[in-house]
């Protein structure tokens, strides 16, 4: 059975990953590439921010060769930002390079290591609408956003970070997975107010208000405050993934989410590493527990029961 069961040849799978810059894209890609090699999985990292010279990881496409923006930004006269927009704006021109470069490149599984301006997902079109030439050519995709975990230690920051995250699932309309990126670093920002799962699921946003209100700068705005977590809590979207890219189990997870969001199905051998790493990790009771959930969720057990395919293994 191939890594995409059940799915027509001519699909290709893979995640855009996204967020604001210093948030951890760049190491995911590198992290998520070897963890994913390890499996067994065919994966390739497509660089897409033109800002991004030499990354740290074997780069298969790299779109700083189309467009770079130091030669943007000397050229345009134009500064960091308005050369990154501009940048994207010419990706968005020349899709037919692009698309020469990924047709290289056949039954992979791909990495989108995406530029870091926040306005790029809430008010530009450009990526968004690279994104939607993607999925027409058969590319399924889910946009992984990264969070700097520091935020949580911050009310006011974690609700600036909830809105910036809904606008950008909203903007760019991919199946969407947020992640709070850097979780082995938590604990240097400070102690955080409430439990990790208040922040991982975003729990009621009231109890974030009050520790703002105790704010004598943020006590005028507790209105306004107040509405934006109305309108975070009305559409129910947001919730958070934690990433240690250090920690095996943590990569489990947020894989097993960005795998659900865009339909991916692992296949057998990608199956078998994957309990073999997390027998290694966890130990043996885990591993059958979790064999169980998987086998039961993901694999095709092409006519045989749950058991037999255990024995298989």
């Amino acid at each position: 059975m191939s890594g995409h069961a059940g799915a027509a040849s001519s699909l290709r799978f893979g995640q855009v990953v996204i967020g604001p810059p210093g948030s951890g894209k760049t190491t995911y890609c590198r992290a998520m590439q070897e963890f994913l090699t390890q499996l067994g999985r065919k994966v390739v990292v497509v660089n897409m921010d033109p800002a991004n010279e030499g990354p740290p990881y074997p780069c298969a496409v790299d779109i700083a060769e189309l467009v770079a923006l130091d030669d943007v930004m000397e050229g345009m006269k134009l500064g960091p930002n308005g050369g990154l927009l501009y940048s994207m704006e010419y990706v968005e021109a020349n899709l037919d390079w692009l698309e020469n470069k990924l047709k290289e490149h056949g039954d992979c599984y791909f990495l989108f290591d995406c530029p870091g301006q926040v306005e790029l997902y809430t008010h530009q079109t450009s990526v968004k609408n690279i994104f939607s030439q993607l999925a027409k050519w058969n590319f399924r995709l889910a946009a992984v956003h990264l969070v700097d975990s520091h935020f949580c230690a911050d009310p006011a920051k974690f609700i600036s970070v909830l809105c910036t995250s809904l606008s950008t699932m909203l903007h760019v309309e991919l199946p969407h997975v947020n992640i709070l990126s850097k979780m082995d670093l938590i604990e240097q920002y400070g102690k955080l107010a409430f439990n990790l799962d208040f922040y991982t699921e975003v729990m009621d946003l009231t109890y974030l208000l009050d520790h703002l209100a105790a704010d004598p700068f943020f006590k005028k705005f507790h209105r306004l405050n107040e509405k934006l977590a109305e309108v975070i809590q009305d559409y129910s979207l947001v919730s958070f993934v934690p990433l240690s890219v250090k920690d095996k189990e943590s990569m489990i997870q947020v894989l097993r989410a960005v795998d659900n969001a865009n339909g991916y199905c692992f296949g057998d051998l990608e199956e078998r590493n994957l309990q073999a790493m997390m027998s290694a990790a966890v130990g043996a009771d885990f591993q059958f527990d979790s064999t169980l959930g998987v086998q039961e969720r993901y694999v095709e057990t092409r006519g045989k029961t749950v058991e037999e395919e255990m024995m298989d293994l």
